[in-house]
């Protein structure tokens, strides 16, 4: 039986936040990887607010610039992902959020990634 995961917040301080550069839509590009196996899962964007309620709840929530609002991963889904680190670069433009993926995956086609379609690849 699989255990069901838990959230946890992630400690952050104001100083830590002030370091985030975000475009001129107030966005910050997030790339998702998983636990254990490193794979890159998905890449979403995220505003402040977005920002701070993935560190509040340990859970991810993005900033969906098609629907012009805030959602949080796996609530139609079931497909959740609990946060268990955050960190962000160099020049503090881009994060990374480390996650423990539930239910079949992070790409809303289906697939268990949003990377599934390799360049140099032909069909037969």
């Amino acid at each position: 039986m699989t255990q069901t995961p838990v959230s946890q917040p992630i400690a952050v301080t104001k100083e830590q936040l002030s370091q985030i550069i975000y475009n001129s839509d107030g966005l910050v590009p997030a790339i998702v990887q998983e636990e254990g196996t490193g794979q890159v899962l998905m890449m979403a964007w995220m505003n402040e607010a977005s920002l701070k309620e993935t560190m509040a709840t340990g859970r991810t929530w993005f900033w969906s610039r098609s629907r012009q609002e805030y959602w949080c991963k796996g609530e139609t889904s079931g497909d959740r992902q609990y946060v268990r680190s955050a960190s962000y670069d160099c020049d503090g433009d881009t994060l990374l959020l480390i996650v423990e993926q539930e239910g079949k995956g992070a790409c809303h086609t289906g697939e268990y990634n949003c990377f599934f379609r390799p360049f140099g690849v032909t069909g037969e």
